[in-house]
């Protein structure tokens, strides 16, 4: 399992459909629909969305780039 982090690409609203899908290791499709179809019962989904979305850290943007050694010769 990964850490908990918004990732930067394939988000929807948020990306936290994402995030759970990739710490959880299941399929992100499944997620949503199961996500959607939770917002259609009486409660409070879209606020535990909301918060989420505020709680949970975005994937950093950093790149590394590996460094080369200098050739000999």
């Amino acid at each position: 399992m990964s850490e908990l982090r918004r990732p930067r690409s394939g988000r929807v609203l948020g990306g936290v459909c994402a995030a759970l899908a990739q710490r959880f290791g299941w399929d992100v499709t499944l997620v949503r629909v199961l996500a959607v179809a939770s917002i259609l019962l009486p409660g409070p989904q879209v606020i535990f969305y909301l918060v989420a979305w505020l709680v949970i850290p975005t994937e950093s943007s950093v790149v590394t780039v590996p460094t080369s050694t200098p050739m000999a010769g």
